[in-house]
């Protein structure tokens, strides 16, 4: 079964922290790399040029598009549908739309939308532990990320990113996307 997982949520809500606990679990789980083009970090992500989003534009493999920080970030049909071919890719989405637009490229039940959040003052400390230097940019995002239905909801204040994985792992393996665990083995 071809399964993907979308992490949808505010800045410093521990979307990463969680990806990398998933991929402890298993090897099926694999991050996806955005497309970005602009400045600041550059790990997890496809770095691109404007001219490399055109060309996906005229494509039209041009699935989601965002801007935050002063750089633009893609999600692009024909990587995404690679990495669902191969993995269970681990998508980061912080807007409804984004989650709309890859619910509607792929059939119907190929996605577990994961709505993690944090309260706003752990991700204002998470955020200055970064020392990214735009808090409060990083903090108006935040604000401006509603919540969503999702699937699943997990609050990292109140989960660690061990449990909140582990959660993740157990509606995976209830859709059969994975084998489930044998006792003794998770």
């Amino acid at each position: 079964m071809t399964l993907g997982v979308i992490l949808y949520g505010p800045p410093a809500a521990g979307k990463d922290t969680v990806t990398q606990e998933l991929v402890k679990l298993a090897n099926e789980y694999a991050p996806f790399r955005r497309i970005k083009v602009g400045r600041g970090r550059t790990d997890g992500y496809r770095m691109a040029t404007a001219a490399d989003v055109e060309r996906l534009r005229a494509n039209g493999d041009l699935l989601w598009e965002n801007e935050r920080y002063g750089s633009t970030y893609i999600v692009d049909y024909a990587a995404l549908a690679n990495d669902l071919s191969r993995s269970i890719p681990v998508l980061h989405l912080g807007q409804p739309g984004g989650i709309d637009a890859v619910l509607g490229a792929f059939p119907s039940g190929s996605w577990i939308v994961v709505y993690v959040w944090s309260s706003r003052s752990i991700a204002a400390e998470r955020i200055e532990a970064r020392q990214t230097g735009d808090t409060a940019e990083r903090l108006a995002a935040w604000d401006a990320t509603p919540p969503v239905d999702a699937d699943i909801e997990i609050n990292t204040d109140r989960l660690s990113a061990e449990q909140a994985a582990r959660r993740i792992d157990a509606a995976v393996r209830l859709r059969g996307a994975l084998p489930p665990v044998s006792p003794g083995n998770g």
